[in-house]
């Protein structure tokens, strides 16, 4: 006798609930790793920016510090150009060949032995620029991601301490009246960090500001204090 057997499959489908919750689960995790992923991209870029800024703002603060510090040189004065040096700029003279004998070493009149730092501003954009002044006053960006330059004349070393985008100076202590008689200057300069992101968002990276501080003495100066 022949036996028939009725085989049904075990397979089967999603039913519409389960396929429901299955996308829900879905939506859900790709929501996180958006946010996630847009709160890293807004880290990076703030890192990124801020590298750049940093990187920037020394290799200027290093220029103009090793350039001012030379100011005097070869000459019977500190070197200063009062004209021309004041909150956000200073142009420094020095007579660098004063003892090489050569026939420009009684002048100061050779590349690199006027100079003038200075911020501009423009287009929305600041700039620290340098002007060679015996050469036409060719002009070189030294960075372009300063917001705020502050140079403050003594004549003696005095002690500071940070302040917002500037230096903050014990009572009492005051700056020069001459530049003339400046034997010690301090450069502040500020790079401002814009937000990254939207507030309440995830990697949101408020507005931030980033400062370096120089002091240099002059070469020819006598500093009681020093």
């Amino acid at each position: 006798m022949q036996k028939q057997f009725n085989r049904t499959s075990s397979a089967s489908g999603f039913s519409l609930l389960e396929l429901m919750i299955a996308m829900a689960v879905t939506l859900v995790l790709a929501s996180l790793a958006t946010s996630l992923l847009a709160g890293s991209m807004n880290t990076r870029a703030r890192e990124n920016r801020k590298s750049d800024a940093l990187a920037d703002a020394q290799r200027a603060m290093y220029v103009m510090s090793r350039e001012i510090a030379n100011s005097g040189f070869g000459l019977t004065n500190n070197g200063l150009v009062a004209v021309d040096s004041g909150l956000s700029s200073i142009r420094v003279r020095a007579n660098l060949n004063a003892f090489e004998g050569q026939t420009t070493s009684n002048a100061v009149s050779d590349n690199d032995e006027d100079v003038k730092y200075l911020l501009y501003t423009g287009g929305g954009d600041s700039y620290i620029l340098r002007l060679d002044v015996n050469t036409g006053a060719k002009t070189t960006v030294l960075a372009n991601r300063v917001d705020s330059l502050r140079i403050r004349y003594f004549a003696d070393k005095v002690t500071y301490t940070s302040g917002n985008c500037d230096i903050q100076i014990p009572s009492g202590t005051t700056e020069v009246t001459q530049k003339s008689d400046a034997k010690y200057v301090v450069i502040a300069l500020c790079v401002q960090l814009p937000a990254q992101g939207t507030a309440g968002s995830a990697g949101y990276q408020p507005q931030s500001q980033l400062q370096l501080i120089s002091d240099v003495t002059l070469r020819n100066a006598d500093l009681i204090n020093y």
